[in-house]
């Protein structure tokens, strides 16, 4: 049988995993660029697990068994899985210069000075103002461009939709993520124990729908086919310049793939049942421990800007480490970052061209990428020693070193650090079979440190699904968009938890919907003269920023906001935008 040439199909996909037990997740490719691409076949509301079109079966596929965190785990029962692809019968060899082997390793030089991170300037942000750091005022007035002009490329009545009504359809999403509903019309339920009232007192179900229906982000009349990422580049490109303006450099920083899960709750939308298997888009991430995305590009197959000399001269997977680094900011990349990846990522070149460019990088390697010449001993007859057995090499170009570490413990693992050698060794607890208690086993440095410095995007993913927004789209972009709103909501938390503020997430994310429905919300026409006063959210009633006396807009009455007062004027709070008598304007604004 002859070599595979092409990448696989999603349908050739499921093929390969019809009979796999193993946990599993299927990268899909975005479809071509073409301005129909905006619609999918099937309804959003559609919860049938086995609907995949005939575009999605035929679209370019990558599948990979999912790994742990650790390298080490902590059950004897639990068996050590690596993240990989499935051999393919012919691997490209990356052309390496000959490395010097020595059994051992060389004193390495520690880890070097870095500045202190420092929160200080984002101290009396509140949620809001922390989140439109990354959807800013001009990034939302670009929204309602897009969305004009694409309502009027499609010969659409126009939607005059404003930047207010944007963020309160934003601040719906986000409540879908904390207070999901079985379907997008349950919210705007006439049924007591379904309706939501914050959204239907904010925006009408026939107003989201068509803002949901005309929302775009890039001109569909100058779209560049080469990028299939093109209908979403300008927000991805907004987001990326934001979430790297308001990095506070930390010095450990991980590199991995994250999933954008495409079929919302199911993840096998194929009749492959019972098969735990997920579908999605791959992002390239870098994250600090803490989960803050630095830096970030979607996976498109044959990326629209890869770096072809990097790519050939290490590989394609260890290539997005550098071209992710290569669009750090000026100031930001020249600090001395610690990077660390798993065995997908991790080559000896790699780390030896990063410790060049004055960083270092630890990872996992797989065996068969270290060479021939290693003179560690063979993964097989490691297997056969005690738990907790090591053994370490240096490997040298003519100007850098890389220590690698071997150690058994549930299984063989070897890393590769241009910074960490064995020394000093360390313990971890294990449980032991034959002692039936918990026994210490020795760690190489290394191996520790790597399982301390790995893992900030895992930990963004988990915190992004755990309020993921559950508001499904017929779109095939929506799901990356969506994430990517989230994305924003979790950094703008990061740096309130860099500051010092106690919020958890949800309280974090309910304030920025609270606001957005309070404030910019219109009430629904009802019979009589209700009030159209809304309270003020506590936050910025007290704020004290911005708050002055202004006119009512056409010199309309309202009624004083404050309590106790009964009195209706001409007056308002700029910022807070209630009705308030001049009298009252100090009371109302003082805890």
């Amino acid at each position: 049988m002859t070599s595979r040439k092409r990448p696989l199909t999603v349908n050739e996909a499921l093929d390969i995993l019809e009979d796999e037990d193993e946990f599993f997740d299927v990268y899909m490719e975005p479809p071509d660029v073409r301005e129909l691409t905006d619609e999918d076949s099937a309804s959003e509301e559609d919860e049938q697990p086995e609907r995949l079109c005939g575009n999605q079966l035929l679209a370019g596929a990558e599948i990979r068994r999912r790994g742990v965190a650790d390298v080490g785990k902590s059950d004897d029962d639990e068996p050590h899985t690596e993240t990989a692809r499935p051999p393919s019968k012919k691997a490209k060899k990356i052309r390496q210069e000959p490395l010097k082997w020595i059994i051992g390793e060389k004193i390495m030089d520690g880890l070097p000075l870095f500045p202190e991170p420092d929160y200080s300037k984002y101290r009396d942000f509140s949620p809001t103002e922390l989140f439109e750091l990354f959807f800013d005022e001009e990034l939302f007035e670009f929204i309602v461009q897009q969305s004009k002009l694409y309502c009027a490329y499609k010969n659409w009545p126009d939607i005059s939709v404003t930047k207010e009504e944007i963020k309160v359809f934003f601040g719906i999403l986000i409540v879908s993520g904390y207070n999901p509903m079985p379907s997008e019309a349950s919210f705007w339920s006439s049924s007591p124990d379904l309706r939501n009232e914050a959204v239907c007192n904010a925006m009408r179900r026939d107003r989201f729908d068509r803002i949901m229906r005309c929302l775009h982000f890039n001109d569909n009349t100058k779209l560049d086919v080469e990028d299939k990422y093109t209908k979403l580049r300008p927000l991805i490109q907004h987001l990326q310049k934001r979430s790297m303006d308001h990095f506070i450099p930390t010095q450990a920083i991980s590199h991995d793939e994250a999933m954008v899960k495409y079929f919302g709750k199911h993840g096998c939308k194929q009749s492959i049942r019972n098969k735990p298997i997920r579908f999605g888009y791959k992002v390239w991430c870098q994250n600090t421990v803490s989960g803050y995305l630095v830096a970030f590009e979607p996976y498109q197959g044959k990326s629209h800007k890869g770096n072809i000399e990097l790519q050939a001269k290490f590989g394609k997977p260890a290539a997005t480490v550098l071209e992710l680094i290569d669009e750090y900011s000026t100031e930001k990349r020249n600090l001395s970052y610690s990077f660390y990846f798993d065995n997908y990522f991790t080559t000896i070149p790699l780390l030896i061209e990063l410790k060049e460019r004055g960083y270092n990088g630890t990872g996992t390697i797989k065996s068969n990428t270290v060479g021939k010449d290693c003179p560690l001993m063979q993964s097989k007859a490691m297997e056969k020693k005690e738990r907790g057995y090591f053994m370490s090499a240096t490997a040298s170009d003519k100007n850098e070193s890389v220590v690698l570490s071997r150690w058994k413990d549930n299984a063989v693992v070897t890393v590769a650090s241009s910074l960490y050698g064995s020394e000093p060794i360390g313990s971890v607890d294990r449980w032991s079979r034959v002692d039936k208690k918990k026994i210490k086993v020795s760690i190489p440095h290394g191996i520790k440190m790597y399982n301390k410095g790995m893992g900030g995007t895992d930990r963004m993913d988990q915190n992004i699904n755990k309020y993921r927004i559950s508001i499904k789209s017929k779109k095939w972009w929506w799901s990356l968009f969506t994430w990517m709103l989230d994305m924003a909501v979790h950094n703008a938390w990061q740096l309130s938890k860099g500051q010092g503020s106690a919020l958890t997430q949800l309280q974090f994310r309910r304030e920025i919907a609270a606001c957005y429905l309070n404030q910019f919300g219109i009430l629904p026409k009802g019979k009589g003269r209700k009030s159209t006063t809304l309270p003020a959210q506590h936050f910025v009633r007290y704020d004290n920023l911005g708050h002055l006396v202004e006119p009512v807009q056409d010199n309309k009455k309202r009624r004083c906001a404050n309590t106790g007062c009964t009195s209706i004027g001409r007056t308002q709070c700029s910022r807070c935008n209630v009705g308030l008598c001049v009298k009252c304007f100090r009371d109302y604004h003082t805890k």
